[in-house]
C-alpha cells in the first residue's frame, strides 16, 4: 500500500523544495569533505594530543552529511523504508552530536590552558631575546673594557694612564669631548687637568663645593648633568644643540706610611671628576651599556692609579733604601775601622800590660818560696793573689770581643768554696780596716765545702761586689752571707727569664752582701749593670772605677746560669747585692764533661828540673829576665835570645824546651817554629816548643797549634804555673791546658 505523506504541492512550493534539494546536496558534499580534511590533518600531525576527539567530530559531521543526503529522498513522496533510514540517521547524529558536545566541555579548558602556555612561551621567548641582546651588549662592553684595561694598564705612569683613558673612551664611545678634573693640593678646588681635544685651557679651576660635583661624588654610578654646568662648559660657543653630558667620579687612592714587605695604608679617599659629552646637534642618547662601560672604566682607572701610586712609593722607598744602604755601608766601614783600631790598641795594651804583670807575679812567686817571716809571707801571698785576680781582670776587660760575642768560656774545676770566701775576706779586711768598717762572713752549715766551677770568676764576682760595698760605705759594716739556695728562694719576679732547675748534680749558691753605705737612687737601678754606668748620686765623688765591674759580673753570673740584682731603699739607706750561681757537686758530675786537669805528682811543689836545657826567645829584656829567673829557680839551664835568626843559630839538639814569645814586633814567630821543625826533621828529636803570649783570642792559639807548637802559656806566669807547664811537657810531651 502506497504512503502519500504530503499533499499535492503548489507550483511555488515546488520551487522551494527544489532549492532545499540543492541545498541539502551541497551541505552533504561539504559535510563529507570536512572529515577528509580532518583525516589528512590527523595523518600529518604527529604531536596533536586530541586525535580521538577529531575522529569523533568527523563521525558527527559524516552523520550530519548522511542525514542531509538521505533527506534528498524525503522531499517527495517516499517509502516507509526511507523514513526508517532517515530516522535512524538522525538518531545516530543526535547521539554523536551530544557526545561531541560533552567532550568539548571537557576539552575546551585544556585547549585554553594550552593557549595560555603558548602566550607564556611567547613572552618568555621575547624576554630571552631581550636577555640575549643584553648579553651581546655586555659582551661588547666587556670587549671594550678589556681593550681599555689593556691600554690603561700597559703603563704605570700616572699621566699616561689618564691621557690614555680619555683617548680610548673618546674612540670607543664616539665622544665630542672628554675631560678630567683633578683635585688641587688644598682639596678645595677641582682643576681641569686633561682634555681629549685640547680645546680648553688646562688649569682652569672650579670650587669643589658645587652642587653638581657633590651629586656626582656622592655615588659610584654615572650621573647625567646639565650641559651648562661649570664642569661641562668645554665646547666653544656656537649656535648648536649640545649633546647629553654625563659625569662619574674616579677614586684617587693616596698611599701613606708605605713600608717594604707590608701592605700600604689607604688614607681618606679623594675623587677626580670625569666628564663625557656626546656630539652636538645629534639625537643620540646615552644607552645603559654605555653608562656601564663608563662606570667600569672609571673603576679600572682607579685601580691603575693605585698601582701607579704603589710603584711611585716603592721607587721612593727604593731610593731611600739605597741612601740608607750607602749610609749603612759607610757606617759599617767606619765601625770596621774602629774595631780594627780597637783591636790594635787592645793588642798593644794587652802586651804592654801583661809584661809588668808577668814580672810582678813571677817575682812575687819567687819571693814566696824564699825565707820569709809569717807576716812577710802573708803580704807576699796577698800580693800574689791580688796580682792573679788583676791578671784575670785584664784577660776579660782587654778582650772585649769575647765578652760581647759570648765566646768567653768558664774554666771549670774543683775548688774549696769555704776557702775562697775566707780568701776574699782576707783581701778585703785591710781595706775595710782603713775605713773602720766591720766586715763579717756567714757561711751556712749546709753549704758544701768543695764545689765544681770557675774559681777565679767566682772570686772576681765576690771581690767586685764586696769591694763596691766597702768603697761606697764611709762607716758602719759590711756583711757577707752565703747559703745553698732552696727552691723557694730562687724565684725572682723581676727576672722572669731566670729558670733555676734543681738536680742532684748541682746546687745554687746564694750570696748576699749588705752594706750601710750611701744607697742607690731608684732611678739609677736599671743602669747599674750597663757598661760604663755609675750611680749618679755618687759619681761626682772620688769613688774611682770605670763602671765596668758590675757589667762584667753580670756576664760571669749569666755564664754560671745565675742571676744578680741589687736592692736599696734609697739614698743614705745602704744597699744589698744578691747573686745566685750554679755550681757542681763533686762526685756527682760526669768527669768527662770537665776540662782535663793534669794530675801532678804529690811533691810537684818541690819538683825541680836540674840541668834541663831551655831556650827562651823574647825581645823584651825585662820580660826575658823574669822568665829566665823562673826557670833558673826551677833548676833549668837557660839560654836567652832576642830574635828568630839567633834562636835558629843557637838552638841545638841538647835543648829540650823552647819558650818563644809570639808577640815580637817585626818577627814572624810562626815561621821560626816551622823552621825549627825543618831543622830537626823526622830523624832527630826536636825540642818542645811552647808559645808565650799575652793574647787571649782563639786565633793565636789556633795559629800556634797549626805550625806545630806543643803548648801555649798565657802571660803572666808564676813559679807554680811554670813548674806545672814543665811537668806536663816532660810527662805528656805537650801543654794540655794553658
Amino acid at each position: 500500500m502506497d504512503c502519500n505523506c504530503f499533499d499535492p504541492q503548489m507550483p511555488a512550493d515546488e520551487l522551494l523544495m527544489k532549492y532545499q534539494y540543492l541545498s541539502d546536496f551541497f551541505i552533504a558534499v561539504a559535510y563529507f569533505s570536512i572529515p577528509i580534511e580532518l583525516v589528512y590533518f590527523v595523518h600529518k600531525s604527529a604531536v596533536f594530543p586530541y586525535r580521538w576527539v577529531l575522529m569523533q567530530f568527523g563521525a558527527f559531521i559524516v552523520l550530519c552529511g548522511a542525514t542531509h543526503l538521505i533527506n534528498l529522498w524525503t522531499t517527495t513522496a517516499h517509502t516507509r523504508t526511507a523514513a526508517i533510514v532517515m530516522t535512524t540517521a538522525k538518531v545516530f547524529t543526535a547521539v554523536v552530536s551530544c557526545a561531541t558536545a560533552l567532550m568539548l566541555v571537557h576539552i575546551i579548558p585544556d585547549l585554553l590552558s594550552v593557549k595560555t602556555r603558548e602566550l607564556f612561551l611567547k613572552n618568555k621567548a621575547a624576554e630571552l631575546d631581550r636577555e640575549m641582546g643584553l648579553i651581546r651588549t655586555q659582551e661588547e662592553t666587556g670587549r671594550y673594557v678589556r681593550m681599555l684595561t689593556h691600554e690603561i694598564r700597559s703603563t704605570l705612569d700616572r699621566h699616561t694612564i689618564l691621557k690614555t683613558t680619555l683617548v680610548e673612551l673618546g674612540r670607543a664611545l664616539a665622544l665630542e669631548e672628554c675631560a678630567l678634573w683633578m683635585p688641587t693640593r688644598t682639596g678645595l678646588e677641582l682643576q681641569l687637568s686633561y682634555t681629549l681635544h685640547h680645546q680648553n685651557p688646562v688649569g682652569f679651576t672650579v670650587p669643589i663645593q658645587l652642587p653638581v660635583i657633590s651629586q656626582v661624588f656622592s655615588t659610584n654610578r654615572v650621573v647625567k648633568i646639565s650641559p651648562n654646568s661649570p664642569v661641562a662648559r668645554l665646547r666653544p660657543a656656537g649656535k648648536y644643540m649640545p649633546g647629553e653630558v654625563v659625569a662619574v667620579r674616579v677614586p684617587l687612592l693616596h698611599l701613606s706610611n708605605f713600608q717594604i714587605h707590608d701592605w700600604p695604608e689607604l688614607s681618606t679617599k679623594r675623587y677626580a671628576l670625569m666628564v663625557l659629552m656626546l656630539p652636538s646637534d645629534s639625537a643620540r642618547q646615552w644607552h645603559v651599556h654605555e653608562l656601564e662601560l663608563v662606570e667600569v672604566v672609571a673603576d679600572q682607572v682607579a685601580v691603575a692609579l693605585s698601582h701607579a701610586a704603589i710603584l711611585e712609593e716603592s721607587m721612593r722607598a727604593r731610593d731611600l733604601l739605597m741612601e740608607q744602604n750607602v749610609a749603612l755601608d759607610l757606617a759599617r766601614r767606619e765601625a770596621e775601622t774602629a774595631v780594627r783600631a780597637r783591636n790594635d790598641f787592645l793588642a798593644v795594651m794587652n802586651h804592654e800590660m801583661r809584661t809588668p804583670m808577668h814580672a810582678i807575679i813571677a817575682l812575687s812567686s819567687l819571693l814566696q818560696e824564699s825565707e820569709l817571716t809569717p807576716e812577710q809571707r802573708l803580704m807576699v801571698e796577698t800580693i800574689l793573689k791580688s796580682s792573679n785576680l788583676l791578671a784575670t781582670l785584664i784577660n776579660d776587660v782587654l778582650d772585649l770581643s769575647r765578652l760581647e760575642d759570648g765566646s768567653l768560656k768558664l774554666d771549670v774545676g774543683t775548688f774549696n768554696l769555704h776557702a775562697l770566701f775566707r780568701e776574699v775576706l782576707n783581701l778585703i779586711k785591710p781595706i775595710a780596716s782603713l775605713k773602720k768598717l766591720f766586715v763579717t762572713l756567714s757561711l751556712s752549715s749546709d753549704l758544701p765545702e768543695v764545689a765544681i766551677g770557675d774559681e777565679k770568676r767566682l772570686m772576681q764576682i765576690l771581690l767586685n761586689v764586696v769591694g763596691n760595698a766597702v768603697k761606697f760605705s764611709k762607716e758602719g759594716s759590711v756583711s757577707i752571707s752565703a747559703v745553698a739556695a732552696k727552691s723557694e728562694s730562687l724565684i725572682d719576679l723581676r727576672a722572669p727569664e731566670f729558670f733555676p732547675v734543681q738536680s742532684e748534680n748541682h746546687f745554687y749558691l746564694r750570696v748576699q752582701v749588705k752594706d750601710t753605705g750611701s744607697g742607690i737612687n731608684p732611678q739609677d737601678m736599671p743602669k747599674l749593670f750597663c757598661k760604663f754606668a755609675q750611680n749618679q748620686a755618687i759619681a761626682t765623688t772620688n769613688s774611682g772605677g770605670s763602671g765596668l765591674g758590675l757589667a762584667i759580673c753580670k756576664r760571669f753570673v749569666n755564664l754560671m746560669e745565675g742571676h744578680i740584682w741589687i736592692e736599696s731603699e734609697g739614698l743614705g739607706k745602704g744597699s744589698t747585692a744578691i747573686f745566685i750561681v750554679k755550681l757542681g757537686i763533686p762526685g756527682h758530675l760526669n768527669e768527662s764533661k770537665l776540662p782535663f786537669m793534669p794530675r801532678l805528682p804529690a811533691n810537684h811543689m818541690q819538683m825541680t828540673f836540674q840541668g834541663l836545657k831551655v831556650l827562651v826567645m823574647d825581645d823584651n829584656g825585662f820580660s826575658r829576665m823574669v822568665t829566665k829567673s823562673l826557670l833558673v829557680h826551677l833548676g833549668c839551664d837557660v839560654t836567652t835570645v832576642v830574635s828568630g835568626d839567633e834562636c835558629l843559630r843557637v838552638l841545638t839538639q841538647e835543648h829540650k824546651v823552647v819558650f818563644m814569645d809570639v808577640s815580637i814586633p817585626g818577627i814572624n814567630c810562626y815561621d821560626v817554629a816551622v823552621s825549627i821543625h825543618e831543622k830537626f826533621g823526622k830523624r832527630l828529636k826536636r825540642p818542645l816548643i811552647v808559645a808565650l803570649t799575652g793574647n787571649t783570642d782563639r786565633v793565636t792559639k789556633e795559629n800556634c797549634m797549626r805550625v806545630g807548637m806543643d803548648g801555649v802559656i798565657l802571660k803572666p806566669a808564676s813559679v807554680d804555673k811554670m813548674r806545672s807547664v814543665l811537668s806536663e811537657l816532660l810527662e805528656h810531651g805537650a801543654v794540655l791546658q794553658s
